[in-house]
C-alpha cells in the first residue's frame, strides 16, 4: 500500500507505507541524507528511522538548522551522562535532566565526588571514545509499570521523580545507546558516530529542579557544534565575552561594586556615576529639544494605587512591600502610575496635547538570587521613562517621532537594532477591539516608515501591545533596550480626561516609552560593547597627564587646570614611576588620550600627545588640543 507524502516545498510523492524519514531523504538527494538529523511528521519531531504509516506531511530537520543542532546538542547532553556513568559507575551518578539551553546544554546529576576542571577534560575524553564507538541511538517505547520497575532497580530516585510527575496519557520512551540508556522523549541523532566537536565549559552548583527546598546538584555545562571550526569560533566568541564582562570590567575600571548589604543593588563609584550623568545628560538635552517635561515621583505609594493600576494583578509577586501608619504600601515597580496622578492633578484641554512626562525613575522588582547577574539583573534600576498623554488623531506622528529619537540615540553608540511588534497576551486587560485598534496604530507606522519588523505573538504588556527595539552589541549579542507601549486601558482606570472642542471631557491615550531602557542595565550593554574603552564623551576620565619626573609634577598641575576649566575630565599621574610603566597604566584603564610633559613641554605651551588606538601625535599646543578635544566630546565620537 501506498501514502502520500507533502514535502515543504509543497510537492507530492508517493512512498510505500512504513517508508521511514531516512530513505525520503535520501529518494530526494544523498546530500540531503547525510545533512539529515530528524524529520517533523504533521509539525512533529521525530527520528530518522521512523516509519510513515499515513498521507502525511514530511520535512527533513538538517544539521544547518536551528531544531537539527538542538538535536546535536541533546544527544550530546545523553554522551556526556553515558560517559560520566562509564568512568564513575551506575551506582555512583544518580541522574537528573539534561535539556538543550541556547548555545549549548546541560546536565544536572547527583555525585558526591565534588567534579572540577580535570574531571571535566577526563569526561571529554571518555565522550570522544564512545563517539569513535558509533554506538546507534535507538528509541523504545516503555509502559509506566516497567519504567518505574526498571529505574528503581537502578536507583535513579530523580528519574522515577519525573516519572511520577508526568501526565497518565503521555508516552514514556528510553533511548538506548550501547551500554548506556536515559529516559527521554527525543528525537536523537541516529548514532553517537555522528557526534563530531564538543567542549564541557563548566560545572556549577543547582537546585534539583530549581526548588532551593530540593537537594543541591552539580550542573555540568557544555557545548557542541556539527564542525570543529564552528566550535573553536564560539569558544573564541566565550573567550572574547569573558573579556568584556562587564562585572569584570566593572571592577577593573572602578565603575560600580556590588555588596553582600544589598544584594542585586548596585553602588556607583565616581567614575560610574560620571558614565550614568553623560547618559541622562544626552538624554535630557534630546528631550528637551522635542518638548518632553522631566518630573519625579514617590518611589512608594500606597497599595490601592497599584491594584487601580492592575500592576497588584499581574506584578505582585515581584513587588515589595512595607506598612506605613498601618496602611500598606508599595515600592514601585514602575512608574506610570505616578505620571497617570500628575496628569490627573490640573484640568487639561486638547491644546495642551500632547504633553511628555519624562522621569529618570529608580523602580524595584524582585528577582531570585541565582537569576542576578551584575548590572544586567539587577533588584533596582532606573528607568528612562516617559508617558506621551495624546490625542486619538496624534497617536501616529508621536509613535513615529519617538521611533526617530530612538534611532537617533543607537546610532550615536553605533548598535545596529532590529524591531519586534509584540501583540496582546493571555492576560490582557481591556476589549479586544481597543487592542485590535491599538496593534493596527503600531503596525501602520513601522510600515509608512518602511521599517522591517517581526511579530512577536501574545508578548504584548498586560495594558497594551508594543514595538519593542533589540541591540546587537559589538559580539553580535541581541539585548531588548528600547520599547514604545501603546495604552488605552490606563487611562480609563485613572478616570483621565481633557476637555475637547466640543467642550465635553474626552479619553486621552498614553504612549509609555524608554530609550535605554534600564540605565543600569544599558551602562553594562556598554561596557562590554566597547570593551571598558568609552568613547571620549562617555569616558570618566578623558585625558591623563602623565610627568616624566616628579620635577614636572607642578607644570603638570598648570596643564590640568586649562583642561578643567575647559570642561575635560582630567586626572595626573603624579607617581614616582617610569614613564613606559604610566603609560602602560593609562592604557588599561583604556583613558582616551594621554599627555606626556618633560622639559620641552615645560618650556613651550605644548603637550606630547598620545591618543587611545592611534598612538602617538607628537607635540601639539595645549589650546589646540584642547580644542580638539572639545569638538570630539561635542560631536559625541
Amino acid at each position: 500500500m501506498e501514502i502520500n507524502v507533502t514535502l515543504h516545498d509543497g510537492t507530492i510523492r508517493r512512498y510505500p507505507q512504513g517508508t521511514t524519514i531516512e530513505q525520503i531523504a535520501e529518494s530526494i538527494s544523498t546530500g540531503l541524507k547525510k545533512n539529515a538529523v530528524a524529520g517533523k511528521v504533521n509539525g512533529k519531531t521525530v527520528d530518522l528511522n521512523q516509519p510513515i504509516e499515513h498521507d502525511s506531511l514530511i520535512e527533513i530537520v538538517t544539521m544547518d538548522s536551528r531544531d537539527g543542532l538542538e538535536i546535536y546538542r541533546h544527544s550530546t547532553a545523553h554522551l556526556m551522562a553515558q560517559a560520566i556513568k562509564r568512568i564513575y559507575g551506575d551506582k555512583a551518578v544518580k541522574l537528573g535532566i539534561g535539556p538543550v539551553i541556547e548555545d549549548g546544554f546541560y546536565y544536572d546529576i547527583d555525585i558526591e565526588k565534588p567534579l572540577s576542571t580535570d574531571d571535566l577534560a577526563t569526561i571529554e575524553k571518555e565522550m570522544e571514545k564512545i563517539s569513535q564507538e558509533n554506538l546507534p541511538i535507538v528509541r523504545r517505547g516503555i509502559s509506566r509499570a516497567e519504567a518505574i520497575k526498571t529505574f528503581e532497580e537502578l536507583e535513579e530516585p530523580l528519574k522515577l521523580e519525573l516519572i511520577r510527575d508526568l501526565p497518565e496519557d503521555v508516552e514514556l520512551t528510553i533511548y538506548d545507546q550501547g551500554d548506556f540508556f536515559d529516559l527521554c522523549r527525543g528525537p536523537h541523532l541516529p548514532s553517537t558516530g555522528r557526534i563530531k566537536a564538543f567542549k564541557l565549559l563548566n560545572v556549577a552548583g543547582a537546585y534539583w529542579r530549581g526548588d532551593s527546598n530540593n537537594k543541591m546538584l552539580q550542573r555540568i555545562y557544555g557545548t557542541s557544534f556539527p564542525k570543529k571550526a564552528q566550535l573553536e569560533e564560539h569558544l573564541h566568541f566565550l573567550e572574547e565575552a569573558k573579556k568584556r564582562d562587564h562585572r569584570k570590567l566593572g571592577k577593573e575600571l572602578e565603575l560600580f561594586m556590588f555588596s553582600e548589604e544589598a544584594p542585586g543593588m548596585p553602588f556607583y563609584l565616581p567614575k560610574g556615576m560620571t558614565i550614568r550623568t553623560e547618559l541622562e545628560d544626552f538624554a535630557r538635552e534630546l528631550q528637551r529639544q522635542r518638548g518632553y517635561e522631566e518630573v519625579r515621583t514617590p518611589l512608594m505609594m500606597n497599595n490601592r494605587v497599584w491594584e487601580h493600576s492592575g500592576h497588584w494583578d499581574h506584578y505582585k509577586d515581584n513587588m515589595y512591600f512595607t506598612n506605613v501608619d498601618e496602611t500598606k504600601f508599595a515600592l514601585k515597580p514602575m512608574n506610570c502610575p505616578g505620571h497617570m496622578l500628575i496628569f490627573k492633578n490640573s484640568l487639561r484641554s486638547y491644546r495642551e496635547l500632547p504633553i511628555r512626562i519624562s522621569e529618570f525613575g529608580q523602580v524595584h522588582r524582585h528577582e531570585f538570587s541565582g537569576a542576578l547577574n551584575g548590572m544586567m539583573r539587577v533588584r533596582t534600576f532606573c528607568q528612562d521613562d516617559a508617558h506621551l498623554f495624546v490625542l486619538p488623531e496624534q497617536i501616529e506622528d508621536e509613535i513615529s517621532r519617538v521611533i526617530e529619537l530612538i534611532d537617533h540615540v543607537y546610532q550615536v553608540f553605533g548598535f545596529e537594532y532590529k524591531v519586534e511588534l509584540s501583540t496582546r497576551p493571555e492576560d490582557y486587560m481591556g476589549s479586544a477591539e481597543l487592542w485590535d485598534q491599538a496593534e493596527l496604530s503600531l503596525q501602520n507606522v513601522l510600515e509608512n516608515r518602511g521599517i522591517s519588523y517581526r511579530v512577536n505573538e501574545g508578548d504584548g504588556a498586560f495594558y497594551g501591545p508594543k514595538i519593542d527595539f533589540h541591540i546587537l552589541d559589538a559580539l553580535k549579542r541581541s539585548w531588548q533596550c528600547g520599547t514604545i507601549q501603546l495604552d488605552f486601558q490606563m487611562p480609563e482606570k485613572f478616570e483621565l480626561s481633557y476637555i475637547a472642542e466640543d467642550n465635553q471631557k474626552h479619553q486621552p491615550v498614553v504612549i509609555h516609552r524608554a530609550v535605554y531602557g534600564s540605565i543600569d542595565r544599558f551602562i553594562g550593554i556598554l561596557t562590554e560593547h566597547f570593551s571598558g574603552a568609552f568613547p571620549l564623551w562617555l569616558a570618566p576620565i578623558q585625558a591623563k597627564i602623565l610627568p616624566v619626573s616628579e620635577n614636572y609634577v607642578d607644570h603638570a598641575f598648570k596643564v590640568k587646570k586649562s583642561l578643567e576649566e575647559a570642561g575635560i575630565r582630567v586626572e595626573v599621574d603624579m607617581r614616582n614611576e617610569k614613564l613606559g610603566y604610566k603609560i602602560r597604566e593609562a592604557q588599561l584603564e583604556k583613558v582616551p588620550y594621554m599627555f606626556v610633559i618633560g622639559e620641552n613641554e615645560k618650556n613651550s605651551d605644548n603637550v606630547s600627545v598620545r591618543k587611545r588606538g592611534e598612538g602617538d601625535l607628537g607635540s601639539i599646543n595645549i589650546q589646540e588640543i584642547i580644542a580638539q578635544i572639545n569638538e570630539e566630546i561635542h560631536a559625541r565620537k
